[in-house]
């Protein structure tokens, strides 16, 4: 079976996309006519990107039986110059309340996410992007 995302103008440059679960995500862009009233669809990838390890990470890390709490990802990235503008170097910068003790254990879910089970992640790396990581356990 086919899965499909249906992606409608609805002024200027402004569009939604409804994809197979029925949510709807909202793009726009600051380019001419935009009105930059919601995220760019290259924005998104890098939501994709941060959910989608981020997700990976907080449930490897729960069946570790990890202690931790106010659990966030920043992302920092470079573009290329020329066009298409994308993405050259992304680093995820995981920052959780957790103890020291737990960095090993943190650091091989952020390990086993990156390299097994994050679709995005794998795709950026296969479109030749640098993906790196630090922790900044609070």
């Amino acid at each position: 079976m086919e899965n499909k995302i249906l992606v409608k103008n609805v002024d200027n440059y402004r569009l939604i996309g409804i994809g197979p679960s029925g949510h709807s995500v909202i793009m726009d862009s600051n380019y001419q006519n935009g009105t930059n009233s919601a995220a760019s669809p290259m924005e998104l990838i890098l939501h994709a990107l941060a959910g989608c390890t981020g997700i990976d990470v907080l449930s490897i890390m729960n069946k570790m039986k990890v202690k931790y709490s106010t659990f966030e990802i920043e992302i920092t990235y470079k573009n290329s110059v020329e066009h298409p503008k994308v993405y050259t170097d992304i680093n995820l910068i995981y920052r959780m309340k957790a103890d020291e003790g737990y960095r090993a254990n943190i650091t091989k879910a952020i390990e086993l996410s990156e390299n097994k089970y994050c679709s995005v992640s794998a795709m950026l790396k296969r479109a030749g992007v640098n993906l790196s990581y630090d922790i900044k356990l609070i």
